[in-house]
């Protein structure tokens, strides 16, 4: 029975009560009274008002409103007592508990051999109770102890994010020193205990940091997103350690294990009095990735080497990244980007300097994924796909052919561009045109399609058919689309400039058919598209993840599946124009460099490139290949920032990762004579 049911009945037994009272004494049975004074009978006239009678009626009501308002008090004890019992014990107890979370370890990070990229290892912490904030003089003799101000520990302390009945972490990985102290004097430091914590590790250091990323204190949005109803949603509570880049963020769900609770007594003012049940925490789910340890080294350390070069001739060499997948699954083998950060530097919560440091521009953003999100114009590794183009809408054959003397006027005199090799490449045709990347060969392609009434964006389809203007969908955070470039993008983005600007003009056809002007690429997005020549059409959705492994035994719960995610078909006669004018540039285009390739025991197709940027003022050098040549299986893509050609830097380090993988390193020394574009 509800309480308002009660309270319902106890208000109509009350009424009923009055109405008896009124009944009863409201009434008298006579009109008359008798005069004491010895006189005759005589009507009263009216009802008696004599100080009794007045009396009498007003004891009566006062006893029945008390009637009633202990009725209610009573019925309210009832309730509390009999009908509410199990619910006013439940609060009660929840009243002198709490629960305190116990930190889960994150799963380990590992390479596809079982290496250990990222794991965790025991950390000394020092932790506080909410109460030391107020002792000036523990939190100053703490602070002297571990080395922080006193102002730094008291925020610490005073940080309630975690809980009210949370002990506040105030410094991790102290000393055993400064543990065997607090342990020797606990009545000075009565507040302050130590805790054994995992904490991030990274036995290779910066190693593919920026495919691993790292982790930090939840975020607002994070925080909030507990309140999803997805099965499989990670639930976070205030103060938590969760992935915030990289693979740390994108498989979060299995990396972040079940945190443990400890149920402990506390007093009316929060203070923790006694500790009761204990679960323990469930650590995090493994994940293997894709990468090769060795592969990944390799890429990482001639990147620096590249780069120091070229800063030794004269260029600034800002950024440079590197990808190689296994293009018969779309496994990432090896992903580099430069400059890189140590994500140890996170551990413990990272300080503001250092995070304004990593974010500047002055120091080249170094926590940006230049593979999938730095966009580049593609300079000449463009024209395998501007070829494929010509062929297929009918604006070249394999018989066309072309004569470069530096110098071409297809628009007239006015319009005149240069060819990247001034002098002139003499007879040229499609294969040559690859081999020794003549741009005049490509102007002629794009002058074909802007006089195509019927297909003027040819060059932008095929280059969307492989990939190009949209995300890969690799399994990371923060990819970025590029962009390809046609009249209407024109029309549209040059809006508050003059209609014959913002039209699309023959020349916008001739830069984009090189590589240049206002198309924009990732270094992902271009090993992509040569997977879909190497593989004769389809390409596989790169991944980095490899699988998951079983918390029991030595299985796995997740075992990734490789997806085609394009079917760039193409006619193999076409392909094998291109795939020709790439094997040239390899072993033909140049002696000098061609002795970095004859050493390995596979062949290898490749493409150059060099593309200006205006904004920069320097250019930015690429190099794609595929190997073996015959039957391809990996496809690897580098470019570098702000350097002299895509044949003194982008190809040295294409090439450091290939002999990486076969194992058969370059023997040959880095030299700036190879200035193809």
């Amino acid at each position: 029975m509800s309480f308002t049911v009660i309270i319902i009945i106890v208000c109509v037994a009350v009424a009923a009560a009055l109405v008896a009272v009124f009944l009863v004494f409201g009434r008298s049975e006579t009109n008359f009274k008798f005069d004491i004074g010895g006189n005759g009978p005589k009507a009263s006239g009216g009802s008696d008002t004599s100080a009794e009678t007045t009396m009498q009626g007003r004891l009566v009501g006062q006893a029945a409103v008390s009637g009633g308002i202990f009725a209610v008090l009573l019925a309210k004890l009832w309730s509390m007592q009999l009908l509410s019992s199990d619910e006013y014990t439940q609060q009660a107890e929840s009243n002198r508990t709490r629960t305190v979370a116990v930190p889960a370890p994150r799963g380990r990070i590992l390479d596809r051999n079982g290496n250990e990229i990222v794991t965790n290892r025991s950390s000394l912490t020092v932790l506080a109770e909410a109460d030391v904030a107020n002792d000036d003089i523990e939190v100053t003799l703490i602070g002297n102890l571990i080395g922080m101000p006193a102002l730094a520990v008291k925020r610490k302390v005073e940080d309630s994010s975690a809980g009210a009945q949370n002990l506040r972490s105030v410094a991790v990985d102290v000393s055993r020193r400064v543990v065997a102290f607090l342990g020797e004097h606990p009545t000075v430091f009565s507040g302050i205990s130590v805790a054994q914590r995992t904490q991030r590790s990274y036995p290779y250091g910066s190693l593919a940091a920026h495919v691993v990323g790292y982790t930090g204190t939840v975020t607002s949005d994070q925080l909030n997103s507990t309140d999803s109803t997805d099965e499989g949603a990670v639930h976070y509570s205030s103060g938590d350690t969760v992935g915030q880049a990289g693979v740390e963020l994108q498989y979060e769900s299995v990396l972040q294990g079940v945190a443990g609770e400890q149920t402990v007594y506390v007093d009316a003012d929060g203070n923790v009095l006694d500790y009761s049940t204990y679960v323990e925490p469930r650590s995090g789910s493994d994940v293997v990735l894709t990468l090769d340890i060795n592969v990944q080294k390799a890429a990482e350390e001639s990147i620096v080497k590249v780069v120091e070069y070229q800063q030794q001739i004269g260029y600034s060499a800002t950024g440079a990244c590197a990808v190689a997948i296994d293009c018969t699954n779309g496994e990432v083998i090896a992903m580099a980007s430069y400059p890189t950060y140590n994500p140890s530097i996170f551990v413990g919560g990272i300080s503001t300097s250092d995070w304004e440091s990593l974010s500047s521009e002055n120091a080249h953003y170094p926590l940006m994924n230049r593979a999938i999100a730095g966009q580049y114009p593609s300079g000449s590794i463009i024209k395998a796909l501007t070829t494929l183009a010509a062929l297929s809408y009918g604006i070249a054959t394999a018989s066309s052919s072309w004569y470069c003397t530096g110098w071409w006027t297809g628009f007239g005199e006015a319009y005149g561009m240069k060819c990247w090799w001034t002098s002139g490449h003499g007879e040229m045709n499609l294969v040559t045109g690859i081999t020794y990347s003549c741009d005049v060969v490509f102007y002629e392609i794009g002058k074909g399609f802007f006089y195509d009434q019927n297909n003027p964006d040819g060059m932008q389809e095929t280059f969307k058919k492989f990939g190009l203007g949209s995300i890969t969908g690799i399994d990371l955070p923060s990819e970025v689309e590029g962009r390809v470039p046609d009249a209407d993008w024109k029309w549209n983005y040059w809006s508050s400039a003059t209609d014959e600007q913002r039209t699309w003009q023959g020349g916008d056809n001739c830069n984009l058919a090189i590589g240049q002007g206002d198309l924009l690429v990732t270094c992902m997005q271009m090993v992509d598209a040569y997977a879909g020549i190497a593989n004769r059409g389809p390409i596989y959705k790169p991944h980095v993840l490899k699988s998951v492994k079983s918390a029991t035994g030595t299985g796995s719960v997740i075992d990734y599946s490789p997806e085609v995610i394009i079917n760039a078909d193409e006619d193999s006669a076409n392909l094998d124009i291109v795939d020709q004018g790439l094997s040239g540039v390899i072993y033909k285009e140049s002696a000098t460099q061609a002795t970095h390739w004859t050493n390995l025991d596979v062949a290898v197709c490749g493409k150059t490139g060099t593309a200006e940027q205006t904004s920069v003022g320097e250019p930015v050098g690429w190099f794609m290949a595929f190997v073996p040549a015959e039957n391809p299986q990996y496809v690897v893509g580098a470019n570098v920032d702000s350097v002299l050609s895509g044949a003194t830097s982008a190809m040295y380090v294409v090439r450091d990762i290939i002999g990486a993988i076969y194992g058969q390193p370059d023997d040959q020394s880095l030299d700036s004579s190879n200035v193809d574009r």
